[in-house]
């Protein structure tokens, strides 16, 4: 066994795998966590699908897949930015609006590209589900100088952002930036997605980005905690996921959002446990006091 992964980091290409499969863990479970606390999940997941027609436009230029990402990413996210934050029911509205307009519109243009390009097919699938061949030193530098920024941009605003989610009425009644702070994060958030759908693919990059931070919230609400814990997960399932996608011919994506789905379920059972032998156990108390 140790000699097989030894044998398996013998291979340049498997290194830089891990190297970059580290990073987008890192960030994806980080900015995660605070998506999940802030009820973004819809706007994630369109960010995940921009990410598609980006990069398989990109490749119709010429131009590099990740250049694709990252301008359709965060062009999408300062668009889903400036939508009414759904603090009423027509804001909610509004917002859904917004989200879903772009969500449809990237599918589309996802597809004409598609039609468009008459290159390898192979390339395209890559895209979608995920792939952890080809990946270079350079990009791997590159993803670790732009996590490196997100991650310093989120830190600084942290401690203002965790405020404006759990009470954004009273947070810009203190004076703090509700609006700019939100349109801030979702653009960060739409780096990570930039980052993480070139090692999961478009259409499984949400899986990395929900469900270790959502796991994380099932354990603790505490905040640090809870970051701590999304990192550890989306760090075991993307290691995990990267040796099983070595040895067998499926995309790395796949397992990646199984073993996070498996993680997620586990710790829902294991909560949902928890909770029954609580009220059990505060039922039968009266019971044993009289």
């Amino acid at each position: 066994m140790w000699s097989s992964l030894r044998d398996l980091f013998s291979y340049p290409f498997m290194v830089n795998a891990f190297r970059a499969g580290t990073i987008v863990a890192i960030v994806s479970a980080a900015m995660g966590w605070f998506m999940v606390l802030r009820r973004q999940s819809f706007a994630g997941h369109t960010l995940s699908l921009v990410g598609f027609p980006g990069a398989a436009g990109a490749i119709l230029l010429g131009l590099s897949s990740t250049l694709g990402y990252f301008a359709f990413c965060v062009g999408a996210a300062v668009i889903i930015g400036t939508a009414p934050r759904a603090a009423t029911r027509a804001s909610y509205r509004d917002e859904s609006a917004v989200i879903g307009s772009v969500q449809a519109m990237a599918l589309a243009m996802g597809f004409l590209f598609v039609s468009l390009y008459h290159g390898n097919l192979n390339g395209l699938t890559s895209l979608l589900f995920g792939s952890f061949l080809g990946i270079t030193s350079g990009q791997v530098v590159a993803l670790l100088v732009i996590a490196a920024g997100a991650l310093i941009a989120l830190g600084l605003i942290a401690r203002p952002v965790l405020f404006a989610s759990v009470d954004p009425e009273i947070a810009a009644a203190a004076g703090v930036p509700v609006r700019v702070l939100g349109i801030g994060f979702i653009v960060l958030l739409g780096v990570a997605v930039a980052e993480t759908s070139q090692i999961t693919g478009s259409l499984l990059v949400f899986a990395l980005l929900v469900l270790p931070p959502a796991t994380a919230h099932v354990i603790t609400g505490r905040p640090l905690l809870g970051i701590a814990i999304s990192v550890v997960i989306a760090l075991v399932v993307t290691w995990v996921s990267l040796v099983i996608a070595y040895y067998t011919p499926y995309p790395t994506g796949a397992f990646i959002t199984t073993l996070s789905f498996c993680t997620y379920v586990a710790a829902r059972a294991a909560r949902w446990a928890s909770d029954r032998s609580r009220s059990r156990g505060a039922a039968v108390a009266p019971e044993v006091a009289s």
